[in-house]
């Protein structure tokens, strides 16, 4: 696997440093103190960067507000040590004040956690999210003698076969959330609204992830999957404009949406926010459909 960091610049090679010194720090810090054998033998075996900042293709665009995330892998030798609510929570929210508050990430930095046996049952499966990132990926850290198994290809007719049954299920899934959120807003329900909406959009996203890679994090949180939706398409992009405070708002809202618009008394949307949310949908929702019909008709 690639280790060299050469082709970015020193101030993305410095927070890249700055995300590995949170993971280790915090993962060491979780784990402390656990009495059972596999958690006090807890280790990390590698941090892999993979997405748009390990190939090279990363965006920077200060006029239309968009800017490439950092995605990380994170290996682990354990499967329970990859539960990302019990273990890494903490890395998490370190993560996001790093980018909010403290300002040494210049931008968001999104992790995925996931054992070694795990990875490679995936590799051997043909899973292209995971070979991509063998083939792509660059090592911020790997502990010795952990190696990955050599991925295997899936035939394309399986690999489409596969793509096909993820689409035919959570792309009705994703408009019968939409229709719902809908009527819930017609209702003046709107943290009802607010709450489907947030899924309408998990959904669709699971869904292109799933048709282009086989693979979705298991995660509710909209920013990893929007992060990793655009950078394997970015005709995504258009779908959330960064561009006004308005607009930063109101995904802001529906990102927090699926625990606030439920449990916080304090979470307040308006309707004038949940119409802009869903006309921002209606505009994901097709190109979702257009990009997965585009592939699985390839």
């Amino acid at each position: 696997m690639k280790t060299s960091l050469d082709h970015l610049p020193e101030r993305k090679q410095r927070e890249l440093g700055e995300i590995r010194r949170i993971l280790f720090e915090e993962f060491e810090d979780t784990i402390a103190g656990r009495n059972a054998p596999h958690r006090k033998a807890g280790r990390i075996l590698k941090v892999i960067l993979y997405g748009s900042h390990a190939r090279g293709d990363w965006v920077e665009d200060p006029v239309g507000g968009y800017f490439s995330d950092y995605d990380v892998l994170v290996v682990v030798n354990h499967e329970e040590l990859a539960d990302p609510i019990e273990y890494w929570s903490k890395a998490e929210d370190h993560l996001l004040r790093a980018h909010t508050i403290s300002k040494k990430l210049s931008v968001p930095a999104h992790i995925i956690t996931h054992s070694l046996t795990d990875v490679n049952k995936q590799l051997k499966k043909g899973r292209p999210f995971f070979r991509d990132i063998l083939r792509d990926g660059i090592a911020l850290y790997e502990a010795p003698d952990n190696p990955f198994d050599q991925p295997v290809t899936l035939p394309p007719d399986e690999a489409r076969a596969e793509a096909q049954k993820h689409f035919d299920k959570w792309f009705p899934s994703a408009t019968a959330f939409f229709s719902m959120a809908r009527h819930a807003l017609s209702e003046g329900n709107e943290n009802e609204a607010a709450f489907v909406l947030h899924q309408t959009t998990e959904r669709l996203y699971d869904c292109f992830l799933l048709v282009s890679t086989l693979y979705a994090p298991k995660s509710h949180k909209i920013n990893l999957l929007r992060s990793q939706c655009e950078q394997l398409d970015a005709r995504l992009i258009q779908a959330w404009p960064r561009d006004t405070k308005f607009t930063q708002r109101c995904f802001e809202l529906l990102r927090g949406a699926y625990v606030n618009a439920r449990y916080s008394e304090h979470y307040k949307i308006t309707a004038e926010e949940l119409e802009w949310i869903c006309e921002r949908i209606t505009i994901l929702q097709g190109l979702v459909k257009d990009i997965c019909q585009e592939r699985l008709g390839s």
